[in-house]
């Protein structure tokens, strides 16, 4: 009885594992939590082929993957703007390629604090 009861424990887990839909490529993880539309600080990115602003956008990119089920290669960031507050925000247009070949483009909302060095991915999801 109880390798009856294990059994069906399992079973049931497994069905629900696939019967839960993961996100996949071209669909947004987490939410707008800041205003990126107006003034309110956000400043063009001076030179956006930045040493570290390219790493940034590796490092989203990278964290994406991390997150969802999905295989994006980072080529490039290839615009953006920033916004001093409690650290450094920042939203980035990324230049990927999918594992199928086509080349795509992403919106990534991300916070650095460069004291403590830490990054937090706030969103990212496809742009036409």
């Amino acid at each position: 009885m109880r390798t009856t009861s294990f059994l069906l424990v399992v079973v049931a887990a497994i069905i629900y594992a696939i019967s839960v839909p993961a996100i996949g490529c071209g669909e947004s993880m987490g939410n707008q939590l800041w205003k990126t539309t107006g003034a309110n600080g956000w400043e063009p990115m001076k030179n956006i082929n930045d040493k570290h602003i390219q790493e940034l956008g590796h490092w989203a990119v990278l964290e994406f993957n991390k997150r969802v089920n999905c295989v994006l290669k980072f080529n490039k960031v290839v615009s953006g703007r920033q916004q001093l507050m409690s650290g450094m925000n920042y939203e980035l247009i990324i230049d990927v390629t999918h594992f199928e070949g086509k080349d795509g483009k992403y919106k990534a909302e991300l916070h650095e604090q460069v004291l403590t060095k830490k990054r937090q991915l706030l969103s990212f999801m496809k742009v036409n």
